[in-house]
C-alpha cells in the first residue's frame, strides 16, 4: 500500500487543509526543500477544518494535529465533504446494500396494502428506480429490510408481516426480477428481523446447496422460558428451506434482550450480532454456522442507550462494533480476534455533538470502517443532524476520527426534540450503512421534515475504504434539491 500523498490529494483542498498536511509532511518526512527553520513551518488549525461541517479529530472530540506523532501510516487526513442523495421514496428504518458493479439498493416502505419495495441506483445516487418486486402475496410491511449477499450479489428482500411470520425473495439480476416469496417459519409473535449470509464455516459438517448459508435472527419475546431471547435460524440452500428456530444466544447465559442489532457475516465463516448483554453492550458470534451462539461483552464501563448494538467485520475478518452510550454519546471498538477481547471504546463524535442516536457500522479494507448516525449540538435534543464517521486505521494507538454531516444545519434531519432517543419518523428503530466496491461509503437515512423521504449519505469526496489507500473521484453536492 502506498503512503498516501497529502499534496497530491489535496491540490484542491482549502488553504487552512493544505496547511495542515503540510505540517504532517514537514514533521514526517523531513523539510522536502521547503527549508529546515522552525518557524517556517506551518501550524495546524486549532478547530474544524473547512469544508463547513468537517471534523479531523481523535477520540472525545479532540481536534487532530501531529503533537503526538500519530498521524502516520494509514492514520492520515484526506479531504472529506458530506452531502445526500434523495431516493424518491418513503423509507422507514431503511436498510441499504451495494452491489459488485456499484449499484445501490435501499428499502421503500410500502405499508399494507403494498408492502416493500426496492429503489435502486447504477449511477452512485444521481437518479433511483423502483424495482419492485410489483407481484407480492403478502401486500403488506411493518418491517421492511432488504440485505445485499456480498458474496454472492443476491439482493434478499426479508419482510416480516403484523408480528405474525416473514417472507422472503430473491433478485439474482439487479432487482430486474424476483423469486416469488416463501414463508419462514418459526414462534409467532415474530418482531425485529436481521438477516445475514456468510460462506460456510471450515469443517461445516452439513451438506451445503448454496455458495453462501444464511441466517436470520428475530426477536420473539418468550419462548422456552426465557424472556427477550433473540432465536435465529439457518438455511442451507439458499432460502428454499429453514431449520427450526433456536436460541441465538450462549445457553445457559440469560440474554437480557431480544432486540439486536444487524446480523453480518465474515470471510471466515463467523457470523455476528450486536445485542445488549447483562453486563453491557456485547457481540454475539457463531462459528458453526448460526448454530451456537457464545456471549462476548465488549466493556462494562459504559452501558448503551438502546438494543441498537452495531457490528460490521472487515476484509480481514476483524470485528467492528459502533454503539450510542448511555450518556447518549457515541462509541467505538473493534477486536482482532473474532470478539475474545476488545481495545478500549473511543467516544467518537466530533466537537460540540453533544446527544447522538440511531448507530450504525460497516468494515472495509483492513481496519478500516464507516460509522453513521444523527446527533445534535443542543442538549434538549434537536434539531438533529446526520453525521458518517471513518477510520481509515482502527487500530492505531490514536486513530483519527475524520466526521462530515450529510446536511447542512440549514436543512435538519428532524426538528423533534427526542428523535435520537426514541422511535424516529423514517429513522424507526435503525438505520443502516454499506461500502461499496469502490470503497465509498453510504449510509442510508430519512428527511423526516420532508415526509420520511430516503436519503443515502455519502462523500462528494474522501478517502477510500476498499483497496488502496487513495482519495476518492469526485461527486456533486446532493441535499434539498435532491428530495
Amino acid at each position: 500500500m502506498r503512503e498516501p500523498n497529502l499534496v497530491q490529494d489535496t491540490l484542491f483542498a482549502p488553504r487552512a487543509l493544505l496547511a495542515v498536511a503540510l505540517a504532517l509532511l514537514m514533521v514526517t518526512s523531513g523539510c522536502l526543500g521547503f527549508g529546515d527553520e522552525e518557524d517556517e513551518k506551518p501550524e495546524p488549525d486549532t478547530g474544524p477544518l473547512t469544508p463547513p461541517n468537517t471534523y479531523y479529530h481523535f477520540a472525545d472530540g479532540v481536534v487532530a494535529d501531529n503533537s503526538s506523532g500519530n498521524l502516520s501510516g494509514d492514520n492520515v487526513i484526506f479531504m472529506a465533504n458530506g452531502t445526500y442523495y434523495g431516493i424518491g421514496a418513503t423509507t422507514f428504518e431503511p436498510t441499504i446494500g451495494t452491489t459488485s458493479t456499484g449499484s445501490i439498493f435501499m428499502s421503500n416502505y410500502g405499508g399494507a396494502g403494498r408492502g416493500t419495495h426496492i429503489i435502486r441506483s447504477q449511477d452512485q445516487g444521481q437518479t433511483w428506480e423502483d424495482v419492485g418486486p410489483f407481484f407480492q402475496l403478502v401486500p403488506s410491511s411493518n418491517d421492511p429490510y432488504i440485505y445485499v449477499d456480498p458474496w454472492t450479489d443476491q439482493i434478499i428482500k426479508f419482510d416480516m408481516h403484523a408480528l405474525a411470520g416473514m417472507t422472503f425473495s430473491i433478485s439474482d439480476d439487479e432487482g430486474e426480477s424476483w423469486t416469488l416469496e416463501t414463508a419462514t417459519t418459526g414462534y409467532t409473535p415474530q418482531d425485529h428481523q436481521t438477516i445475514a449470509s456468510m460462506p460456510p464455516p471450515p469443517g461445516f459438517p452439513l451438506p451445503v446447496f448454496h455458495d453462501t448459508l444464511l441466517v436470520y435472527c428475530i426477536n420473539t419475546g418468550l419462548q422456552g422460558g426465557v424472556v427477550g431471547g433473540a432465536y435465529c435460524s439457518v438455511s442451507r440452500d439458499n432460502g428454499l428451506t429453514w431449520d427450526a428456530e433456536h436460541p441465538g444466544y450462549e445457553i445457559g447465559v440469560s440474554p437480557c434482550s431480544g432486540l439486536t442489532g444487524h446480523n453480518v457475516g465474515a470471510n471466515d465463516g463467523t457470523i455476528y450480532r450486536g445485542n445488549p448483554s447483562c453486563d453491557g453492550p456485547a457481540v454475539y458470534r457463531s462459528l458453526d454456522g448460526g448454530y451456537i451462539w457464545t456471549e462476548h461483552t465488549i466493556t462494562t464501563e459504559i452501558g448503551s442507550q438502546s438494543h441498537e448494538i452495531a457490528a460490521g467485520t472487515d476484509e480481514a475478518n476483524n470485528v467492528h462494533v459502533f454503539w450510542v452510550g448511555d450518556d447518549n454519546q457515541p462509541y467505538y471498538s473493534n477486536s482482532q480476534d473474532r470478539g475474545d477481547t476488545w481495545r478500549e471504546p473511543l467516544m467518537v463524535a466530533p466537537p460540540g455533538v453533544k446527544v447522538t442516536g440511531f448507530p450504525t457500522i460497516a468494515g472495509g479494507a483492513d481496519g478500516r470502517a464507516v460509522f453513521g448516525y444523527i446527533g445534535s449540538t443542543n442538549e434538549s435534543a434537536g434539531p438533529w443532524n446526520g453525521y458518517m464517521g471513518v477510520v481509515t486505521d482502527g487500530f492505531a494507538d490514536q486513530p483519527l476520527i475524520t466526521t462530515v454531516m450529510v446536511n447542512s444545519p440549514e436543512d435538519p434531519l428532524d426538528t423533534t426534540d427526542n428523535c435520537g432517543l426514541v422511535r424516529c419518523g423514517g429513522f424507526g428503530d435503525f438505520i443502516d450503512v454499506s461500502i461499496d466496491p469502490e470503497g465509498r461509503p453510504w449510509v442510508a437515512m430519512a428527511h423526516n421534515p420532508s415526509g420520511e423521504i430516503g436519503i443515502v449519505g455519502t462523500y462528494t469526496v474522501g478517502p477510500a475504504l476498499r483497496g488502496e489507500l487513495r482519495l476518492l473521484t469526485e461527486l456533486p453536492a446532493g441535499g434539498p434539491a435532491t428530495l
